[in-house]
């Protein structure tokens, strides 16, 4: 138990410490975004990037891994659709909005950290080859999802380019893109290009958990807090727990391997569901008030699974 909490407790102090810096007025609020945008669009592309190019891709590209954690993640879209029709009465481009809420992990600002600090290097190629599919295959699925589900929907074509121009032009798959390319290549880094790669790299985790921890002063429980929490049972529990049982007793993965795919599952929701639903204007009410609940109740679920787990 002590060496779990030597995992959880300095991720969610760092958020804590950036929460309160906000909160307390030590840090200004303007600036919260410009450290989110920096972690996504520079630092972590940087860091994908190394590991891209030193990764053994046989080891990284588990599809045994890969697959039930995306299944899992589908299952707890069309779950969070059917209960906000059928039990919170949304109209069907709301009841996308809100199961996305319980679709998209938080793998990069929470995720990385976690995983790293509770297994190490070894974790981290399947880690890693799970978040270079993450952006490309959920927004466009969510974005095809939303096109077909509201009643002023525009053409599918039009939602699966859109999708697709919004993952080629993510920072983080341009990183791992440029890593793969380097892999295959056969390229070795050194000099300047190893030494700012390695700086920018560095900063990930303590900027990434600050930036978090501020950002969480925008968001607060709403009246919808009763449906957030149920997204939030489904991110935190379902979707992990539907990961390892196809994983373990179906696929027959080596637990010590598939622990990697099912804590990635169990991070909280990303705060690209936030901007889903306010670039819909749909249910942003419940991404917000997901995103504050599965982000602070993570810290108990996240401490459960690593029990379970080992």
């Amino acid at each position: 138990m002590l060496s779990i909490l030597n995992v959880v407790a300095p991720v969610f102090t760092l958020i804590g410490i950036g929460y309160l810096a906000v909160r307390l007025r030590f840090y200004p609020a303007s600036g919260v975004g410009g450290l989110i945008v920096y972690v996504n669009n520079f630092a972590t592309p940087c860091l994908l990037f190394r590991a891209m190019i030193e990764v053994d891709l046989g080891a990284a590209f588990n599809p045994a891994v890969i697959g039930p954690f995306y299944i899992g993640a589908l299952a707890v879209l069309a779950v969070g659709w059917l209960m906000a029709r059928a039990l919170f009465g949304r109209p069907p481009g709301e009841a996308v909005s809100v199961g996305y809420s319980a679709t998209f992990s938080n793998t990069v600002l929470v995720g990385i950290p976690v995983m790293h600090r509770a297994y190490g290097d070894a974790a981290m190629p399947i880690v890693y080859s799970i978040i270079g599919l993450h952006a490309p295959m959920l927004l466009t699925l969510g974005t095809l999802v939303m096109e077909l589900a509201r009643r002023d929907g525009g053409k599918i074509s039009a939602a699966l380019w859109q999708g697709v121009s919004k993952a080629v032009t993510n920072p983080i798959l341009i990183g791992i893109a440029a890593g793969l390319a380097g892999n295959f290549a056969g390229l070795e880094l050194g000099g300047v290009v190893d030494d700012v790669t390695l700086l920018f790299a560095s900063t990930v985790m303590p900027v990434a958990l600050f930036g978090l921890g501020g950002a969480l002063n925008q968001y607060h429980l709403a009246e919808t807090w009763g449906q957030a929490l149920t997204m939030t049972v489904l991110k935190l529990i379902v979707h992990p727990l539907i990961a390892w049982v196809l994983m373990v007793p179906v696929l027959g993965v080596d637990p010590a391997i598939a622990r990697y795919g099912v804590l990635l599952a169990a991070m909280p929701a990303g705060i690209n569901i936030y901007i889903f639903a306010t670039y819909y204007h749909r249910a942003v009410d419940v991404a917000a008030n997901t995103i504050l609940l599965t982000t602070t109740l993570s810290v108990i679920t996240i401490t459960t699974w690593l029990l379970v787990l080992g």
